[in-house]
């Protein structure tokens, strides 16, 4: 079908029916400080050709993360990703099938399924996983959605450590429902005291760990805290391969666990699609937001699955659901699967000790650069540093000198004094060469 746009008298027509004035008041609910005012600064009509050039030209500008020494994390991380995965999720059973309404004949999709959800709930120390969800982010806010459902209250405290998209999820979340958010400073060194923030109203309280700025975190205190107010505790990570050095969320006594599974299986895409993985206590599954999937046995006696819960409801009481989740990124949940099952539990820990062991190197000949400071005492694979210069500013400096140094936290979290801090993560992909670009680039660039 070709793309026929309408005229002034249809738009007219349209907006008169749905009762609005103007196309901006579509737009009403989006904050004025977060849309575009006026045109892109771009030429209003093109041939194909000349757009095709034009966008090439725009996309050079980019430095791309194959491309060069990489070492930007914060939820999004570049790792090896076997062959195997990519050949098997090719598979055209795989790539084409949607969601399985109709279990009798889409149960290799719901075996995946089960076999993702055992996977998640053994890695975060859960009873229970569901079948994915979006990505990090929005299973965070579902989580606090969930925790103000089970508690019957509607306020959550948010730790100065979860990373700031996370933390504006939540808050866009809490802000349409009508519920209370109360959000700690940024902590850059894992010290705050989140208790007396619980209170008897609170429903949740939400940690990071790893957290943003790359702290271990032992969260048994704030479980601790927080269900002595019958609260609860969210457990949230941006990266999974982390939970195969650290303790997982349910040895911490976390009630809920979600996180980013993109780190496994899953390149970084431009920024998606990614995928959220989201656990639970078994007590808490019937609140639990997205589809389950379950084994059982046929008429026959023989092993199959089934959709033993599909809480959203999207099918016919979508105002009685407990999400309007819509996808639950099978195929990226696919990928997760692939991986982790090639790994296995000792791979994965192996992996986890190569990640950490690159940190700690790179963290060691970046504090020798005069006046670069690592923040962290302790850290998995991402650290904190600390620079006598304006990082937005080293980050651009750094890439003119062929080298992605990391995220400027200014990025994130602007106005929050901050501005000399860089969070870096190393993985398995970093080299010693690309260490070495590093640590030449950051002290020509101080110079």
């Amino acid at each position: 079908m070709r793309y026929l746009p309408l005229d002034a008298t249809e738009r007219e027509a349209m907006l008169a029916r749905i009762g609005v004035p103007d196309i901006e008041a579509l737009f009403a609910d989006i904050p004025a400080d977060k849309r575009i005012q006026g045109l892109l600064d771009m030429p209003l009509a093109k041939s194909e050709m000349a757009v095709e050039r034009a966008m090439t030209t725009i996309a050079r500008r980019s430095l791309a993360a194959g491309s060069a020494p990489f070492f930007l994390g914060a939820g999004a991380y570049r790792r090896h990703i076997p062959a195997t995965v990519d050949h098997l999720i090719q598979r055209s059973e795989f790539l084409t099938s949607y969601t399985p309404y109709q279990p009798e004949i889409a149960q290799g999709t719901l075996q995946v399924l089960f076999e993702f959800q055992t996977q998640v709930a053994a890695l975060t120390g859960m009873e229970v996983a569901n079948a994915s969800m979006y990505d990090g982010s929005t299973a965070c806010g579902e989580a606090m959605l969930m925790a103000h459902r089970l508690t019957r209250r509607n306020r959550a405290v948010i730790s100065g450590g979860l990373h700031p998209q996370y933390a504006d999820v939540c808050a866009t979340l809490a802000h349409m429902a009508g519920d209370t958010i109360v959000r700690l400073p940024p902590d850059l060194k894992a010290s705050e005291d989140i208790a007396p923030a619980i209170d008897d109203e609170t429903s949740c309280v939400i940690v990071q760990a790893p957290d943003f700025f790359g702290n271990p975190r032992d969260l048994a205190p704030a479980a601790a805290a927080a269900h002595a107010r019958g609260a609860l505790l969210v457990a949230v990570f941006t990266d999974p391969v982390s939970l195969g050095a650290l303790r997982s969320p349910g040895e911490m006594d976390a009630d809920i666990a979600v996180g980013e599974g993109q780190g496994l299986g899953n390149a970084l895409n431009f920024g998606g699609p990614y995928l959220g993985l989201f656990a639970t206590r078994a007590k808490n599954v019937r609140q639990m937001p997205g589809r389950l999937a379950g084994e059982t046995v046929d008429a026959a006696g023989r092993r199959s699955f089934v959709l033993t819960l599909s809480t959203r409801e999207q099918h016919i009481r979508r105002e009685k659901a407990t999400s309007n989740i819509c996808t639950n990124s099978g195929l990226c949940a696919l990928a997760f699967s692939i991986h982790l099952t090639l790994l296995g539990a000792a791979g994965l820990g192996r992996l986890a000790k190569v990640n950490h062991a690159n940190a700690v190197r790179l963290a060691e000949r970046l504090a020798a650069i005069p006046a670069v400071e690592v923040v962290n005492p302790h850290f998995f694979n991402e650290f904190t540093l600390r620079t006598p210069r304006p990082a937005a500013e080293l980050i651009e400096a750094l890439a003119g000198r062929g080298v992605i140094g990391g995220l400027p936290v200014s990025r994130l979290l602007p106005g929050a004094g901050l501005d000399d801090c860089i969070v870096v993560a190393s993985t398995e992909t970093n080299t010693e060469d690309d260490r070495e670009a590093y640590v030449q680039a950051l002290a020509d660039c101080l110079r």
